[in-house]
């Protein structure tokens, strides 16, 4: 009889504010569409959060509101596995061996900690430079086939299948060596202020980047300052980073190619074209806002929903620790 068994995927998102419209176009919409082809798993990854100082209440606040929003992307409980990652207490155990398996020399060469440590020079704890470990317990918990990465994402997975490959090899195959799954589609969203860089929640300038839940206005202001150049005319160029920007969020919306758009608006200007990519992202967004606001009211099914998910979560998470430390050498 054939195996019909669906590969599966993991893929966890911190809950550090407001997640964008870069979130959105290059992974979280493809998200949505991994459910009909994959066995899903999903986490809020809470735990990664604090490796930064923050203010306790906003934090659970972010916690929820994140959940909440993966719900109203249309995740589906039913159908992939979500929870909160600090509600599966095993990521913490696995991580803490994982640990004991992974050299100095590689955690000190992660570019997200060297990133963070200078911009956070006060306070480079040791959870900042042992984050890896973790990261490689989420995913090695749930043994998936596969795990959606960027570009800037990549040293993550290469980590975590570095220290499972170790693993394996002292104690034979007991983690499943994930595979990078690249998305044939999803957009890399630059700033609308400085679209040399990547679009992010941390700018400053408010201006210059879309939050998923921002208001129809905020997001029309926002793209009528988008920064274009003095050409004026709509179509991709090696200099017109302003505009490929706003070209390439208004493909992975409509689904039209860059040279139908170039078409599009041919002999209008850029105020005709940014405000015609601004109605594209609000009517992308508008159901999505919508039906968050119906899911954040309704604090008890929230809780059963992601108490839920932790359940489940753990179910396949205990399996994978107890084979790993009775390996070890641990009493269970």
């Amino acid at each position: 009889m054939e195996n019909t068994a669906k590969k599966t995927v993991l893929s966890c998102i911190q809950p550090s504010g407001m997640l964008t419209l870069g979130n959105y176009l290059g992974a979280l919409k493809n998200w949505i569409n991994m459910q009909e082809e994959f066995d899903c798993t999903f986490a809020v990854a809470d735990l990664h959060a604090i490796t930064v100082r923050q203010e306790p209440a906003k934090l659970r606040a972010q916690i929820h509101s994140t959940f909440a929003l993966l719900l109203a992307l249309g995740l589906d409980p039913e159908r992939s596995t979500l929870f909160i990652q600090s509600h599966v207490p095993e990521h913490s155990q696995l991580a803490w061996l994982l640990s004991c398996y992974t050299q100095f020399g590689e955690m000190s060469r992660m570019t997200q900690f060297k990133d963070k440590s200078a911009k956070h020079a006060d306070n480079v704890n040791v959870g900042l430079f042992a984050y890896p470990a973790l990261m490689a317990a989420d995913i090695l918990l749930y043994n998936p086939d596969f795990v959606p990465v960027g570009a800037d994402q990549k040293q993550h997975l290469e980590i975590t299948r570095d220290i499972a490959n170790r693993f394996n090899g002292i104690y034979g195959d007991v983690f499943k060596i994930p595979e990078p799954f690249i998305a044939k589609t999803g957009a890399r969203v630059m700033s609308l202020q400085d679209p040399t860089k990547k679009m992010s929640k941390s700018d400053e300038n408010l201006n210059s980047w879309v939050a998923i839940l921002d208001t129809p206005d905020d997001i029309m202001r926002k793209f009528k300052r988008a920064v274009t150049d003095s050409e004026a005319r709509v179509c991709i160029g090696e200099e017109k980073h302003g505009i490929n920007n706003l070209i390439g969020i208004y493909s992975a919306i409509t689904g039209k190619s860059s040279d139908a758009i170039t078409a599009e608006f041919e002999g209008k200007g850029y105020g005709d074209f940014k405000m015609a990519v601004g109605e594209a992202v609000v009517e992308e967004l508008r159901p999505i806002r919508e039906r968050y606001e119906q899911i954040i009211k309704d604090k008890k099914q929230l809780e059963e929903l992601y108490k839920a998910g932790a359940a489940k979560a753990e179910r396949t998470a205990i399996r994978t620790l107890s084979k790993a430390m009775k390996k070890v050498g641990f009493v269970l």
